[in-house]
């Protein structure tokens, strides 16, 4: 049996073009609360209770490259849980209709056959996020 030194993830952090923007997509259309900010970084520190986000603002947002999931190393999408098929389509909904973000496909199985739903979207700011239901 292998032992993992890992607990999961203690945070994650995000470069962000607007943190005010990125704020309002977490707390107004997710839910999660304003766990610290830090103005002079500037940095604002989100959760939903689980799950902490470190939103950075970039230096220079108009100069800022977004992210190519196909030619850029780096994080490809953030996948958050949700507890099951009716909270994705709350969130689903919930998505769709704040400003600034994309959805790239509704909520369907993650593959065919399976009970695990998904769909991924690109909040304000371009970076990608999917929601899924817990594996099974």
């Amino acid at each position: 049996m292998t032992t993992s030194w890992t607990q999961g993830a203690h945070h994650i952090g995000l470069a962000v073009r607007d943190v005010a923007e990125a704020r309002d997509f977490f707390v107004d259309a997710l839910g999660y609360s304003v766990a610290a900010e830090r103005p002079d970084y500037p940095a604002i520190f989100v959760t939903d209770g689980s799950t902490l986000l470190t939103l950075w603002q970039v230096a220079e947002p108009t100069r800022a490259t977004p992210f190519d999931r196909r030619a850029n190393v780096g994080l490809h999408h953030l996948a958050l849980r949700v507890a099951d098929l009716d909270a994705l389509r709350i969130v689903f909904a919930r998505v769709q209709g704040h400003p600034g973000a994309r959805i790239e496909f509704d909520p369907e199985p993650i593959r065919e056959g399976s009970t695990t739903h998904h769909f991924i979207c690109a909040m304000p700011g371009g970076i990608r996020i999917e929601f899924a239901t817990p594996f099974s």
